[in-house]
């Protein structure tokens, strides 16, 4: 299943917290133009600078994007925390 939701969640020096919710799929939608220049110089890249098969970056990409539902990335630094999550 492709990550339909991401939210972000982050608590300031003073204590309060936050969190924000950013569904993906509108995201992509409103950012596509950008990011089919962005794959293709990441394909240019892979073939010109680290000699990679771009079917096989292609295929890469894609089972890291279905692995990432589920994903919860925690991080505490003092005061501040930071958390985000992806369903």
């Amino acid at each position: 299943m492709i990550p339909q939701l991401l939210t972000v969640g982050y608590r300031r020096t003073n204590g309060n917290r936050r969190r924000l919710h950013i569904p993906l799929l509108p995201v992509a939608v409103l950012l596509s133009p950008l990011l089919l220049l962005a794959v293709v110089a990441g394909l240019i890249a892979c073939r010109r600078a680290f000699r990679l098969s771009p079917v096989s970056a292609l295929r890469a990409a894609w089972h890291l994007l279905w692995a990432l539902p589920g994903t919860r990335f925690e991080i505490e630094h003092g005061p501040t925390a930071f958390q985000m999550g992806v369903r």
